[in-house]
Formats: C-alpha cells, sequence, structure tokens
C-alpha cells in the first residue's frame, strides 16, 4: 500500500510538471510544447520549463531538509523556515546582493553559508543547554526574528538591494533565471542523493544520541553531517525561490501519516511530495486572480499557517514518537 501511494505521488507530481508548463498569461496546449521554433516554443523553453524545473527543485529540496531537521531534533515542529535556516539562508543572499553578485554560484553558496550557520548556532545553543524540544523552537524563532532583522538593516542602508530582492523576500518563481537555477540545482539533487543514501544512519540519530551511540554511530558527526546537508538543500532552494515558508513543516508531517516515519521511505516521497505541493501552489498563484499574478509564497503560506496552528494542538511540545 505504501508503495502505491509513492507511486500516486509521483504521478500527481508529473501531472503537476505538465500543468505548471501549459498554464500562465498564454495558455500552451501540450502538442504546442515542443512545436519547433515558434512564439509558444519560446515561452516554453525560456519561462515555462525554468519556472516548472525551479517549482520541482525547490519543494523537494525543502521537504526534505524539513524531513532531515525534524529527525535530527526530533520535534516536528522543526523546519527550515521556523528554526532561522531559511533567514540564514536569505541573509547570506542580501548580503551577496550587497557586493553585487546576484546570480550564479556565489549566490547559492552564500545561501549555504548563511543557513548553515543558522542551524548549526540552533542545534549548538539546544546541545550546551539541554533545552528542552519545545525551546528548541523557540530559540529557532529567535534565531529566525534577529537574522530577519539584521537583513532588514542591510536594506534600510541599501535601498536598492530592497528593490532587487522585493520579490526574494515573499517567495516565488517569477523572476527564475537559469544563471541561478543551474548550479542551484545541482546543489539540490547532490544534497537529496546523499540524505537517502544515509537514510539509516538518520533513523539511528533520531532514536535518541545515547541509543545512536550504543549501535556504533558517532552521533555528534552524524548531527554535523545531516545538518549540513540540511542547510545545503534549504539555502540551495532559497537562493532562487526566496523566502519560501511551510513547506519543510507541512510535508514531512503529512507524508509520516502516509508512509511511516523510516526515513528510507520518508525522505523520497517527502520530495516527491513536496515537488508536487510547490507547483501546484505556484499554478494556484498563476492562475487564481488572472490576469494578476499573486507570489508562491502567499498560497504557501495561506495553507501552511491554519496547519502550524492544527499541529501546534495535536502534538503539544512537537515530539516525535
Amino acid at each position: 500500500m505504501k508503495k502505491h501511494i509513492f507511486w500516486i505521488a509521483a504521478a500527481v507530481c508529473v501531472l503537476a510538471a505538465v500543468l505548471s508548463l501549459c498554464v500562465g498569461a498564454v495558455w500552451l496546449s501540450p502538442a504546442e510544447l515542443f512545436g519547433g521554433n515558434t512564439p509558444e516554443w519560446r515561452i516554453f523553453r525560456y519561462a515555462r520549463l525554468p519556472r516548472t524545473a525551479a517549482c520541482l527543485l525547490a519543494g523537494a529540496g525543502l521537504a526534505a531538509s524539513g524531513a532531515v531537521i525534524q529527525g535530527v531534533l526530533a520535534n516536528r515542529l522543526a523546519s527550515p523556515g521556523i528554526i532561522g535556516v531559511n533567514a540564514g539562508a536569505g541573509l547570506g543572499v542580501t548580503v551577496c546582493c550587497a557586493f553585487g553578485a546576484i546570480y550564479g554560484l556565489a549566490v547559492a553558496g552564500a545561501a549555504f553559508v548563511g543557513a548553515l550557520l543558522a542551524v548549526l548556532t540552533v542545534a549548538f545553543a539546544a546541545h550546551k543547554t539541554s533545552a528542552s524540544r519545545s525551546a528548541v523552537i523557540l530559540g529557532g524563532v529567535a534565531v529566525n526574528s534577529f537574522l530577519t532583522a539584521v537583513s532588514e538593516g542591510i536594506i534600510t542602508l541599501f535601498p536598492e538591494i530592497g528593490i532587487i530582492t522585493s520579490d526574494f523576500r515573499t517567495g516565488g518563481f517569477s523572476g527564475v533565471v537559469s544563471s541561478r537555477l543551474v548550479p542551484a540545482g545541482i546543489m539540490i539533487i547532490v544534497g537529496l542523493a546523499a540524505v537517502i543514501s544515509l537514510s539509516n544512519e538518520l533513523d539511528l540519530l533520531s532514536m535518541g544520541e545515547e541509543t545512536a551511540q550504543g549501535l556504533g554511530l558517532s552521533a555528534k558527526k552524524a548531527r554535523t553531517v545531516f545538518l549540513t546537508l540540511a542547510a545545503l538543500l534549504a539555502g540551495a532552494s532559497v537562493s532562487f525561490a526566496g523566502l519560501l515558508g511551510f513547506v519543510g513543516l507541512i510535508v514531512p508531517n503529512i507524508a509520516r501519516r502516509l508512509v511511516g516515519g523510516e526515513s528510507r521511505r520518508l525522505l523520497p516521497f517527502s520530495a516527491v511530495f513536496g515537488a508536487a505541493l510547490v507547483t501546484l501552489c505556484d499554478c494556484a498563484a498563476r492562475t487564481l486572480f488572472a490576469p494578476y499574478e499573486i507570489p508562491t509564497g502567499i498560497v504557501l503560506s495561506a495553507i501552511g499557517a491554519p496547519f502550524f496552528i492544527l499541529l501546534l494542538l495535536r502534538h503539544k511540545g512537537g515530539h516525535s514518537g
């Protein structure tokens, strides 16, 4: 049954990708997508194809990052957007833009470094203070607020950066270009392959540090590796998709109910489901108020905020188990 659910999710993801290629200000039928050097083909090649690829990659990266963070911190309320990972990546991109680099590997690298520093700060503080699982989330919220304030301060001092990053702060795909997407996409694919290949180790780490140590796993090293990979996935996604919220929170929690908590099923399913969710939300953002387009981040927030409140009520403290 669980295999069937995965293949259903994969089919929905494919259908979402085809829909994303077709919908927009100009409707393209599937037959027109490969019609040669026509205006419709150029729309497909230079606008729809990069945007659809960006939706799929960002959704998969953020969802898998959320699943890893929740496993490492043993808290279902943890996600890249809540504990400051996205904000760290956003700060990295803002600083990068302040130095004049707005495309390419520099942006993806800066987002990764910012995300890594944020997640390691939260994990280090939690370890040193032996904080409860709820306190970890509160600490992450504080880090998130601080990093967002620093980003806004830089934008206040350099208003031109605010113009460049206005869409970025909301989250969306209207300005996606290949020069920013390709290096980040490679990082996401490498990160996904790495976390899926280490799924057994993630399960051991999720059992607790003492249990993992007893089974022969170096818990501290494993935690650092997984948090680095989570930062890589989230940072690379944020570098071109902007500050999309709730993907890393919603998807892993739904995935656990559908396929269970075993990482070898949870991680691939989360990636596929996340890709489908973000792509469908982007299609909705393009069509709900046509001919106007709203940022994809607004659609995701409208879905994610009620889900987060429901999760708080169902899992007091957010602990896994």
